[in-house]
């Protein structure tokens, strides 16, 4: 569902250039499934929480925040802002770092219901284009031994993944179910959605 958006702009047949607003590897791969030409760029924000706020207002935050920080220095293309945090009952979960701390968290979710929450905004300073939208992935989690998580910690080393969850490599088998409807978004980019802003915004697909 849309969370918002500014009325669609048709671009000229000289297409404005696209922007991945982000240096996730993840994120890269799955743009390249849309079989655009598009650039990658670091967006520079603070992903600190505010206080109170839930994972589902964070990621929306942020994703719209790197969108506009990108967007800024390249004003005549559409970028892409992306951003995950995994929701536990309202508590934010982001990227590990490092090991004790996956371990940590991975103990946390074993046998609970954890909704990833990824946000997408698509900014085009040129033309006054700004939408935001948001997958929220629901995924349960098996009651893992804790050799189970120290195995697949070892075997994967998702430290750079919201929930230390990287479900398209060994994680998978953490999970009992997964429950939503744009199949790439528990990676890091819902590319139906993505697929939707970007022909709002006046890309061509296909």
């Amino acid at each position: 569902m849309s969370i918002s958006a500014t009325p669609p702009v048709l671009l000229s047949a000289d297409q404005r250039p696209v922007v991945l607003g982000s240096t996730s590897r993840y994120r890269r791969e799955l743009m390249e499934r849309l079989r655009i030409p598009f650039s990658v760029a670091a967006p520079d924000v603070d992903e600190t929480p505010a206080v109170g706020e839930s994972p589902r207002d964070l990621a929306l935050r942020l994703a719209l925040a790197k969108a506009k920080a990108v967007a800024a220095k390249h004003p005549n293309s559409v970028v892409i802002g992306s951003d995950q945090v995994a929701d536990l009952a309202g508590q934010p979960l982001g990227k590990p770092g490092e090991h004790a701390r996956a371990v940590q968290q991975l103990r946390q979710m074993r046998g609970q219901t954890v909704v990833f929450q990824t946000a997408l905004a698509v900014v085009c300073l040129a033309t006054g284009f700004e939408a935001v939208d948001l997958a929220a992935v629901r995924v349960v989690f098996r009651d893992l031994s804790d050799d189970e998580i120290e195995a697949y910690l070892q075997a994967e080393k998702p430290y750079d993944c919201a929930g230390s969850a990287k479900s398209e490599g060994l994680g998978i088998a953490l999970l009992e179910s997964i429950d939503n409807d744009d199949p790439t978004a528990l990676i890091g980019l819902p590319l139906i959605r993505t697929a939707r802003l970007l022909r709002q915004a006046g890309v061509k697909l296909l």
